[in-house]
């Protein structure tokens, strides 16, 4: 999607709003739907003795799932132009289970009511942020290179920790977590915006991609924010 990266300052006609309005209705609906399909799975994955089995006997199954989980958003995103909106709506709602079976170990090491605190936090600030893109008149173009390099600099420090094993610097990492992902949070919708303009006189299907791969990117947004969070003010089970 490399019109992502050419912001174009937003000024519309009632025609470009209401296509905006479109967009956006399903982005939402999307990432609504994908984030009760994980928080169901997650749910039921620790609800159940034989899923509990299955998931956590040994690393073999979570590692298999986090091999499939990136490979359905690579290839979601690589093939987004070559198959249609149904297919790709699918394969995002298939993501959205995976990613429950693989989020339903924060379940089991954190207690409900920092779950609980944590979604509601992840909510409310997601919530603040996206409007925050979709509103203002900035150019946030320029954030986008800070942020990769900032989440390019967060995977390195939690690689180096998991060898370290530092507490301090894991709270640190999840500080830095919290703050990347609440920008790219603002910087992601001002980009799914930023498509809207280019829609005048597309088709459905069209649409209907874009509102998938926008979807899939603030779930991400939102599911990061809220592992980070709960990392950084959770409480774990004894």
């Amino acid at each position: 999607m490399s019109q992502y990266e050419n912001y174009v300052p937003y000024s519309a006609g009632a025609d470009t709003l209401e296509i905006t309005n479109t967009l956006f209705r399903k982005v939402y609906q999307y990432m609504a739907l994908g984030l009760i399909l994980t928080s169901f799975f997650a749910w039921f994955s620790v609800s159940n003795e034989t899923m509990i089995r299955l998931l956590f006997s040994s690393q073999v199954p979570m590692i298999v799932l986090c091999l499939v989980e990136l490979g359905l958003v690579f290839g979601l995103s690589l093939s987004i132009n070559k198959i249609s909106a149904g297919t790709a709506l699918m394969l995002f709602l298939l993501y959205s289970v995976v990613n429950g079976l693989t989020c339903s170990v924060l379940l089991l090491v954190y207690t409900s009511e920092s779950v609980y605190k944590a979604f509601l936090s992840t909510a409310g600030m997601f919530g603040a942020m996206s409007l925050y893109g979709l509103y203002t008149s900035r150019d946030l173009t320029s954030m986008g290179s800070f942020l990769r390099m900032g989440l390019f600099g967060l995977i390195i420090a939690m690689l180096i920790n998991i060898f370290v094993g530092s507490s301090t610097m894991e709270f640190y990492i999840s500080i830095f977590g919290v703050i990347i992902f609440m920008g790219l949070t603002a910087y992601d919708t001002a980009k799914i915006k930023q498509l809207s303009l280019s829609l005048n006189g597309a088709d459905d299907e069209a649409m209907g991609k874009i509102a998938v791969i926008g979807a899939l990117q603030l779930y991400l947004d939102f599911i990061n924010l809220f592992i980070y969070l709960l990392r950084l003010f959770g409480r774990k089970r004894d």
